[in-house]
């Protein structure tokens, strides 16, 4: 499996979580951007351990449940507690702090600093919470090490392949050992290879202990990773599904 090892103690530190205490709490949000209701009223629990996997058409406000989890926007009503804290009543300085202590996020389209190399772009994350550059960039090179491509890490994004670089961000995510993981359609820019190896990837963190909220169209994906599927349609959850583990 792309050159994931077993997990080790680098990995099964990335999280804080007591087992069973719930993450993530969503009371009644709603976001509205002019005349366009994104969030109508989500109501959400993701417990400490779970892996969530959130589906819906385009549009439906998938990835506006993402931000406002994260703290990159802020809802029109109702609150969102991760981890203790109530999201919306952060300030801005209050936010930027949460999203690097208890946010590990994956994007898409993988968000690295170009002129950074992967060890640098990893080692960053720990660099802006008053990490040492030294203690940060040893840790980087575990988790790189751990995630099979310690032998890239002073290549720079541009020279790595998709799969190569979704790793060095799913490194990046995980630096500041977060109590929980959002991932927006973290394999929808990857070939079917490397869209597999990450699936592996996220499926191996969820199983040593790491929270994990995912966002995607790819129902094999949600599959294979989450524990739970939720339907969204229209800015609601309109379906809850528990799903078997995989093999």
């Amino acid at each position: 499996m792309c050159g994931f090892r077993s997990p080790s103690s680098v990995l099964c530190m990335v999280t804080e979580n007591d087992g069973g205490e719930a993450v993530v709490r969503l009371a009644d949000v709603r976001k509205e951007y002019g005349e366009t209701t994104a969030l109508a009223g989500v109501s959400l629990e993701v417990r400490a351990g779970e892996a969530v996997a959130v589906m819906g058409p385009s549009g439906c406000g998938k990835s506006t449940l993402l931000n406002m989890i994260a703290g990159l926007d802020r809802p029109t009503g109702g609150t969102i507690t991760v981890h203790g804290e109530d999201v919306g009543e952060l300030s801005e300085k209050g936010l930027a702090l949460y999203r690097r202590r208890r946010i590990g996020m994956i994007f898409q389209f993988f968000n690295l600093i170009d002129d950074l190399s992967a060890i640098d772009n990893v080692a960053l994350a720990a660099q802006l919470t008053g990490t040492p550059a030294r203690q940060a960039r040893r840790r980087a090179l575990e988790l790189l090490d751990e995630l099979g491509i310690a032998d890239r890490r002073n290549a720079y994004p541009a020279v790595l392949s998709g799969g190569e670089r979704q790793r060095v961000a799913v490194a990046r995510a995980l630096m500041n050992r977060p109590a929980l993981l959002l991932a927006d359609e973290p394999t929808g820019a990857l070939d079917s290879r490397a869209g597999e190896q990450v699936t592996d990837l996220l499926l191996d963190l969820n199983q040593i202990g790491q929270t994990l909220i995912l966002v995607t169209h790819d129902e094999h994906l949600a599959r294979r990773c989450a524990s739970r599927l939720v339907r969204f349609a229209d800015g609601r959850v309109t379906a809850e599904h528990t799903l078997e583990p995989s093999a």
